[in-house]
């Protein structure tokens, strides 16, 4: 993706245009021009090629409702003939920045298992910052993408070590796995109940990065690499997009190497309980009473709620180190989907301030979040005759809140944000390709990024 994005100023202009100065632009043009956009059909939206008197390219065209909308080019890289494009347009460093991102964005293919067509238009900036800004954006999303369109497969608690592992070389952080029985020697019951079914063995992935000096900044990603539902299986529809449930561990994987390769200047701590929900005869059933990292214990009302059960011993954990934000990802309910649909990721926050400027956040890089509330009349709904509490609530109504009012239960006072994400695109969109997607992550960074300036 980044690969597409070059620091030059030579290449074939390009004109990017919001629709509002369209007709202005189009009377200066000469008259050559006005005609081929006149008897081409060009209704004034979208882009077009303008060719030279000799039949080669001229320049490209584009128009568009705002140039400061992070996607609204990401066709662009995809739908151009090879070649080298540059924006002649006057746009801010905003613009610019935009329309790197969607250029690259737009070039993505997940290639490993058959051959695809890549990408030979390029996008030239003369703005050395502005394209490392952009690859390094791109990227992020490249890895959350790569990881949650990986099948289970070759994508297991181990896979998912391996990657982190990777990543810690690559940034000089410090990474250590608690794996299988060593999960109850060190008191992490909920990972290993909810993973020890499979024949891959369930662990925590404990990276850390930065001068521990800095403020502490903690991220939790569920990371149940395949989803059967466990006793409580689920249907085959519902269960054969489960190899993205594992998508909250590939968003802090995003966002942690976003931090590290912009050097935030903050200690930082990733946390990965990496597990398979599968079924055997040492499966975890409904009924049973767990305990749980804090000493909670918890019944078991269904087994399909096994996301917030593994990351409640990892929320625990961070909380133990009183860091000055903990983040959570999670594609924890489809309540948040019913209630706010499949592309706008929804989020939790026990701090009032931080819930506005996040939403500000996410619409400045056209990375939409909505905040949704703590509403505590519900907790009483997680009630259990037989332990301190229950994993899941019957019946259809506020499971969302439900679920994040049982994680909260595990913060402590830690100042905590939790998203809970659809993590997968159902349709393909401008820059956006069916299959895995970065939900919520560049908000959270831009958040981070404004929070601890360099």
């Amino acid at each position: 993706m980044s690969a597409v994005l070059m620091h030059s100023q030579e290449g074939t202009p390009l004109h990017l245009i919001e629709k509002e100065y369209y007709a202005n632009w189009l009377d200066s043009q000469p008259e050559h021009v006005k005609q081929w956009l006149l008897h081409s059909g060009y209704a004034g939206s979208g882009h077009t090629i303008i060719p030279a008197t000799d039949g080669s390219i001229d320049s490209v065209l584009c128009v568009v409702e705002s140039t400061e909308d992070f996607f609204v080019c990401g066709n662009l890289s995809s739908a151009l003939p090879a070649g080298t494009y540059t924006p002649v347009s006057d746009l801010s460093d905003e613009s610019l920045l935009a329309l790197a991102f969607g250029w690259g964005v737009g070039a993505y293919r997940f290639d490993r298992y058959t051959e695809k067509s890549a990408v030979t238009a390029k996008l030239a900036l003369n703005n050395e910052a502005i394209i490392e800004e952009a690859r390094r954006l791109t990227e992020g999303t490249k890895r959350v993408r790569d990881l949650i369109n990986t099948p289970a497969s070759d994508m297991m608690p181990q896979n998912i070590s391996s990657a982190v592992h990777s990543m810690a070389d690559e940034f000089d952080a410090k990474v250590r796995d608690i794996v299988g029985s060593e999960l109850l020697e060190q008191n992490y019951p909920m990972i290993h109940a909810v993973g020890r079914a499979s024949e891959h063995d369930p662990r925590l992935i404990d990276m850390t990065w930065g001068d521990p000096d800095h403020p502490k900044v903690t991220l939790v990603g569920k990371g149940i690499c395949f989803d059967s539902g466990g006793l409580n299986m689920k249907p085959g529809d519902s269960m054969r997009l489960m190899k993205k449930d594992m998508g909250g561990a590939a968003h802090t994987i995003g966002l942690a190497y976003l931090i590290m390769a912009n050097k935030l200047p903050v200690r930082l701590r990733l946390l990965i309980p990496a597990a398979e929900n599968a079924v055997s005869g040492n499966a975890f059933r409904p009924g049973d009473v767990i305990p749980t990292r804090k000493g909670l214990t918890v019944e078991i009302d269904n087994t399909d709620a096994e996301g917030r059960l593994v990351l409640c011993d990892a929320l625990f954990e961070g909380a133990s180190e009183k860091p000055d934000l903990m983040i959570d990802f999670a594609t924890l309910t489809g309540a948040c989907r019913v209630a706010l649909g499949t592309d706008l990721p929804g989020f939790f926050t026990n701090q009032k301030q931080l819930a506005g400027d996040l939403m500000q956040a996410g619409e400045k890089i056209s990375d939409p979040v909505w905040n949704l509330p703590l509403f505590r009349m519900y907790k009483e709904a997680l009630h259990s005759e037989v332990a301190d509490m229950v994993n899941s609530v019957p019946g259809p109504f506020g499971g969302a809140i439900t679920a994040a009012l049982y994680l909260e239960a595990f913060v402590e006072e830690t100042p905590w944000v939790h998203f809970d994400v659809m993590a997968w695109n159902r349709r393909a969109l401008r820059g956006k390709p069916v299959g895995g997607e970065a939900m919520g992550m560049r908000a959270m960074f831009e958040y981070l990024r404004q929070r601890y300036p360099n």
